[in-house]
């Protein structure tokens, strides 16, 4: 990891500027750690309030990226509010003053503020009116930066709708589709540097719905396109003055080469993926951006179930079950949160798979209490596919535990009820492989219920 007093010298004057330390510029705040962060969202606050300052409509919308980057580090729903707040006294000054350039980046930014919102806590209605602000920019100011911009995140909301349901030649399709904004955002490299995290943000959006995609359809020619999308992001960044944008990039390259060796059954690239994981965490400690090294946590994790299934190795799921541990304790506090809700469900499921492999009945008892504690935590309505994910879990657990001791038709009729409801939600949102193996799923339960009952 760098040294920030170092780096911050060398960036800025001796003096540095009058309000914070990044003087308006976006891109420097990934230099900043947490509690720089912190200080820097009510210094810009401050700056913005200033009476005599010499132009508030700007210093709002440079408060309002720094408390969404720092929403978007912690998972605080308070932070997020504020830069919503300060984009929308932002915009509504611009538009008094007919500045409509000005205006289109403010409303760019309070459309990126509701997808992160939308993305942090799972709220369609956030995307919604992200995808109103962007339309409304491309409307209003066809010819501006923030229109090229506004295009780009509005691909990304256009082709989350492939997601649920599309084959993958409707998901390729959809990947093409970024081909255009990413095209034009590079053509605005030469005059505005901030449009590199642009174009760097977009390829990994790319990667991410081929990552995506590529595991629920199991295809691994998605999850290769996937791998090398990241990796050609990674390529164009610098761990050391970039780290949380290169992180997500590793940590997406990272997750589509676990996902692929896992379709290809090639444990080599499982491990790859373990190894750029590690060094990821490296960089991006839980004092820089809680968030990020959650998700790496909780992506590491994945990634040791993943190895420990391949190379049958116990350890490997006792080290996984480590990594989601960490994960949840960061994010303790914020129940809301789509991660936390992801995390809490993997662990469980490895719980369950280490319970299965090892055949103990002491651990089968521990995951099925934890799985229950879990369910109980989740709502289906906010977290449907989560908690189906976990139902067909108490499932596998149930079956185990037949396998161990013998059915009892208690446990037959609860894991039946357990798995006819994971279909149901599997069905509803179009998810055919999950759908494909509660199905099957239900069917051995059925045989053995009536081979050990009769």
């Amino acid at each position: 990891m760098f040294e920030f007093s170092r780096e911050l010298k060398r960036l800025f004057s001796a003096d540095g500027p009058r309000d914070g330390l990044t003087g308006g510029q976006a891109q420097l705040l990934e230099l900043l750690d947490l509690t720089l962060l912190r200080a820097e969202a009510r210094a810009a606050d401050i700056a913005a309030g200033r009476i005599s300052a010499k132009d508030p409509a700007q210093r709002s919308l440079d408060a309002a990226q720094v408390w969404r980057e720092l929403s978007r580090r912690t998972g605080d729903a308070v932070a997020l509010r504020k830069a919503a707040q300060a984009a929308e006294r932002a915009a509504d000054s611009f538009h008094r003053d007919s500045r409509t350039k000005a205006w289109a980046h403010a409303r760019v930014e309070q459309a990126v503020i509701a997808m992160t919102g939308a993305e942090m806590f799972v709220d369609e209605g956030l995307g919604a009116a992200a995808q109103f602000a962007l339309d409304e920019v491309r409307a209003e100011a066809p010819a501006s930066a923030a229109a090229v911009v506004a295009w780009g995140r509005l691909t990304r909301l256009e082709t989350k709708t492939v997601l649920r349901s599309g084959d993958a030649a409707a998901v390729a399709a959809a990947a093409r589709a970024f081909d255009a904004p990413v095209a034009a955002l590079e053509g605005l490299l030469r005059s505005r540097s901030a449009a590199k995290g642009e174009v760097i943000g977009l390829r990994c959006d790319r990667a991410e719905m081929l990552l995506t995609a590529g595991v629920r359809l199991r295809d691994a020619v998605l999850l290769q396109w996937a791998a090398d999308e990241a990796a050609a992001a990674v390529s164009r960044l610098d761990a050391t003055y970039e780290p949380v944008a290169w992180a997500r990039a590793a940590e997406l390259r990272a997750s589509a080469l676990v996902a692929l060796g896992e379709t290809r059954g090639e444990i080599e690239l499982i491990s790859e993926g373990v190894e750029v994981l590690a060094d990821a965490l490296d960089v991006v400690g839980s004092h820089h951006s809680p968030m990020d090294w959650a998700r790496l946590q909780h992506s590491l994790a994945v990634a040791l179930r993943a190895l420990g299934e391949t190379s049958d190795c116990e350890r490997a799921f006792d080290q996984a079950l480590g990594c989601f541990d960490r994960a949840l304790w960061v994010l303790r506090d914020s129940p809301a949160l789509a991660l936390r809700a992801a995390a809490a469900g993997n662990r469980a499921a490895c719980l369950a798979r280490r319970a299965e492999l090892t055949g103990d009945l002491d651990a089968i008892e521990e995951a099925t209490e934890a799985l229950k504690v879990q369910l109980g935590a989740l709502s289906p309505s906010l977290e449907p596919v989560v908690w189906a994910v976990c139902q067909v879990n108490l499932a596998r657990l149930y079956e185990t535990r037949m396998i161990v001791r013998g059915a009892r038709r208690g446990e037959v009729a609860a894991a039946t009820l357990a798995l006819a409801s994971a279909l149901d939600v599997f069905g509803e949102h179009g998810l055919r492989s999950l759908a494909d193996d509660a199905a099957r799923s239900l069917e051995r339960l059925a045989a053995r219920g009536r081979a050990e009952l009769s």
